[in-house]
């Protein structure tokens, strides 16, 4: 796996290409016209996209019929030194469909205990919970 990160403005906007020339913008956020994510932010959505696959992936398997899928991150941090790590994430999936709660929860189990690189890299650190709403009822 190699990305390519290039400098596109004066300032601090990043432009980064995978290997199939898919592409994002990361900038500092801290300005008020910044024009991409943080890199923090990034971190939080690669743990919703990462498990979001995994859970689509089995539901699918599983002849789920989802309807939406989404999720909300949010990341509390700690000062260390200069650096400002995540301590604590937490991730929310909200389904709607025909979809059983007892297998959207299995999905979910299963994303972060056993397929989510992302979760997985971050664990010996970082305490990463999740929860999972089907047609507004918690899982």
């Amino acid at each position: 796996m190699k990305i390519k990160l290039n400098r596109i403005d004066e300032d601090f906007l990043f432009e980064c290409t995978n290997s199939n020339g898919n592409k994002i913008l990361l900038d500092n956020t801290s300005k008020p016209d910044s024009k991409g994510v943080s890199p923090m932010e990034s971190v939080l959505m690669a743990v919703a996209g990462c498990s979001g696959i995994d859970i689509v992936s089995i539901l699918k398997k599983q002849r789920q019929e989802i309807k939406s899928f989404s999720a909300e991150v949010e990341g509390d941090r700690i000062q260390i030194g200069d650096a400002k790590p995540f301590k604590n994430i937490m991730v929310r999936f909200y389904l709607t469909g025909v979809v059983d709660i007892k297998k959207a929860f299995k999905a979910a189990d299963l994303s972060f205990e056993k397929y989510c690189s992302v979760s997985k890299t971050l664990e010996p650190n970082v305490k990463v919970d999740w929860e999972v709403f089907v047609n507004g009822e918690k899982a």
